[in-house]
């Protein structure tokens, strides 16, 4: 084991054991903890998720994809991270692709997720 693989087992979460296991397509919220100043709060992001990326490696992360007042938004957000707090799975999504960067030029309906009634 060389010494990389010693200081990215120091900086591994302890949260992600406690992450639901989800895909790309499904409705994610993600608590996500904002310091401003000297305070910090919990705030939910919610949205589609439109990638993921090494979910076991230390650099791994997901997107999230949400609309906002008529405009898109994504939010990138590593699995490692001490500010991610918790992640529910709100919405199954069905889909047939890893990355749906497509949804970033779709709005209204054509931009909508099948939901997966067979998975639980």
């Amino acid at each position: 084991m060389n010494l990389v693989d010693i200081v990215e087992k120091d900086h591994l979460s302890k949260n992600v054991e406690t992450f639901p296991e989800f895909r790309t397509g499904d409705t994610l919220a993600v608590h996500a903890r904002i310091t401003e100043g000297q305070k910090s709060r919990i705030q939910v992001f919610q949205g589609v998720c439109i990638g993921i990326k090494s979910r076991n490696d230390l650099n791994g992360h997901f997107r999230v994809r949400k609309i906002s007042s008529g405009m898109g938004v994504e939010r990138v957000f590593p699995f490692h991270s001490p500010n991610v707090e918790k992640i529910e799975v709100v919405q199954r999504g069905k889909s047939r692709r890893s990355k749906l960067y497509y949804l970033r030029e779709r709005s209204g309906k054509s931009a909508r997720i099948a939901i997966d009634y067979d998975r639980k």
